[in-house]
């Protein structure tokens, strides 16, 4: 196979990232076309990356160059955008949250599986390499009992995170989906039931914190995931506690240790890596192989699940119940 054309909608922060990437690091991939609102300013980018522009999204889906679709706006635009590619038959990178609902996912997953294609959602932090080291010496720990995921970032200068009508959501769902994901590729599990609050700080219509305690399946396994974009600081702190030990790590600093007792002893940990080209490299590998993406919408979905059940929590006041995907 040539080099696999790449098309990127949305050419935001994060988007811009994607770009880069794609016009400099992969060999087996080429930026043909990028598509924004803006014309002006897809122009302008286009020629920064030397590719096509495209004022609307169906035109550049439709360039006959184009072999896959990155996704990278606000997940209200997410369904439109994949039943367009799905129409074309086109592959999809899928920025994370995948959906801003489980019911809203779940026609996205009908459109993805009635055309085909292989898609991937974008849960970046797996490919963490703090998440790796934390994959690879789990087993020291025995049976697993609880974990604790927490993010802290600074305000979100965006001004649609704040919007629910183009946002879908707040922090739990756009910062939340990491350690929603994390916690089931961590355990081995999934969810049950979730409890929930949420507040805001600086936000007005979204929450901008909040915190989840989640019962897992097996042997009464507990979960917390917080929250904030509300601090002048920044963390990922990620917890396992098990029969014979603990991990405590946090992907921010690229730190990790398994911990008995009171002694805490270093574990070996990568270099960190720019997280959207590993994904990137992921995705080509899959799609230009012919192989089952490495991050699937369904994995991505049931992410979003725990979120849905988030939110009906923070407003009922007590458990509820984490929606099966079918």
């Amino acid at each position: 196979m040539t080099r696999l054309g790449f098309g990127l909608i949305g050419g935001g922060k994060h988007g811009v990232r994607y770009a880069q990437h794609l016009a400099r690091d992969l060999p087996d991939a080429r930026l043909v076309a990028l598509a924004r609102r803006d014309l002006a300013a897809a122009r302008e980018q286009a020629g920064a990356f030397d590719c096509r522009a495209y004022a609307d999204y169906h035109d550049l889906i439709a360039d006959p160059d184009v072999d896959a679709v990155v996704v990278v706006v606000p997940p209200t635009l997410h369904s439109p955008i994949v039943a367009a590619a799905a129409a074309h038959g086109r592959a999809v990178l899928l920025e994370k949250p995948a959906a801003t609902s489980l019911a809203e996912g779940r026609r996205i997953l009908e459109v993805v599986r009635t055309a085909g294609i292989p898609l991937m959602v974008a849960q970046t932090l797996r490919y963490n390499s703090v998440v790796r080291c934390l994959l690879k010496a789990r087993e020291r720990l025995g049976a697993i009992h609880a974990l604790c995921l927490s993010q802290r970032f600074e305000p979100s200068r965006l001004g649609w995170i704040d919007d629910p009508a183009v946002a879908g959501g707040g922090v739990t769902l756009h910062t939340g989906i990491h350690g929603f994901d994390l916690v089931r590729v961590l355990s081995g599990l999934e969810a049950q039931r979730v409890s929930c609050e949420m507040g805001r700080v600086h936000t007005t219509r979204t929450e901008d914190n909040f915190g989840a305690i989640i019962r897992l399946g097996g042997n009464g396994v507990i979960a917390t995931v917080a929250g904030s974009r509300a601090t002048a600081g920044r963390c990922g702190t990620i917890e396992i506690a098990g029969a014979h030990g603990q991990l405590i790590a946090d992907h921010v600093f690229n730190t990790a240790a398994f911990v008995r007792g009171t002694v805490a002893t270093p574990l070996p940990v990568a270099a960190a890596v720019p997280t959207v080209l590993e994904v990137l490299r992921a995705f080509t590998a899959a799609v230009r192989a012919g192989r089952p993406m490495p991050i699937p919408l369904e994995d991505g979905l049931r992410a979003v699940a725990i979120a849905d059940a988030c939110y009906r929590a923070a407003s009922s006041g007590r458990a509820e119940p984490v929606e099966a995907l079918l």
